[in-house]
């Protein structure tokens, strides 16, 4: 397998979280915060060959890519089911701003690149102190069996075909001279860094949104957050995929590109 998978294994992630995106009372509205959090340092990596001078030029505009990219995500084998998750509008955009958000404390709604994970978000105890309900997790199981049969191979090819475009939408954040490579690399550290508290977990309710009651678990990053949430079991699945995704991820490096507007 070859090139960049996380942000798809990110968007699956965040469907199975979806529910989460009204649970904190401290959510960004703005796409891009103004400074970003520092992550482990990754190994040096290199970006992806880019795509040939021909191939480049037979991209579309990053304007113009949603029904291109989407229809040829869908049609990658394992991910037909995604068809009614996805957020078709600007999604490469979203990607990228979603995976370059995670490892900060908050998440732009707005940007988020799937629909929320059907059901209630459920918690057992009073209305100001709980636990998060265990049966959270088997809501987020139709997700995660999306996210073991995706065909990995497939989707780095794809992946590398549009990567132009997603280093385009990182620079578009505000990062002329950085390489989105290189931040995937700190989100997939950030992400593995999320600790594996003992379980049932505690939550408070001092306003209107639920928060974990140990303040140092509340002081996670978002996308850690979202993983905590997930479940051990689902936890565990998702963890085994990043880990799998670093491994390739940091061998490799992109240099920013100029790509179609």
């Amino acid at each position: 397998m070859s090139d960049k998978t996380l942000p798809i294994v990110v968007a699956v992630m965040l469907a199975a979280a979806g529910a989460a995106w009204y649970w904190w009372s401290k959510i960004s509205p703005a796409p891009v915060p103004p400074a970003p959090v520092a992550a482990p340092a990754p190994a040096e990596s290199e970006p992806p060959p880019l795509p040939s001078a021909a191939a480049q030029a037979n991209l579309p505009s990053l304007a113009d890519s949603d029904t291109p990219f989407n229809a040829a995500l869908l049609a990658l084998p394992g991910a037909q089911a995604l068809a009614n998750l996805l957020r078709p509008e600007n999604m490469i955009r979203h990607l990228v701003a979603t995976v370059d958000n995670l490892p900060r404390h908050k998440l732009a709604v707005e940007m988020r690149p799937l629909e929320a994970t059907a059901g209630t978000f459920l918690v057992t105890g009073g209305d100001q102190q709980g636990n998060l309900d265990q049966r959270n997790a088997e809501r987020y199981a139709p997700v995660l069996t999306v996210l073991e049969h995706l065909d990995m191979h497939a989707v780095s090819n794809l992946y590398h075909s549009y990567y132009p475009l997603f280093q385009r939408a990182y620079e578009d954040l505000g990062y002329p001279q950085k390489s989105f490579n290189d931040r995937l690399v700190e989100v997939i550290d950030n992400l593995l860094a999320a600790p594996h508290p003992a379980q049932p977990l505690a939550l408070v309710r001092p306003k209107v949104f639920w928060e974990y009651a140990d303040a140092s678990l509340e002081a996670r990053s978002a996308g850690q957050k979202l993983m905590m949430r997930l479940g051990p079991e689902n936890q565990a699945v998702v963890e085994r995929k990043l880990r799998e995704l670093r491994a390739l991820v940091a061998t490799r490096a992109a240099a920013p590109s100029r790509p179609h507007s």
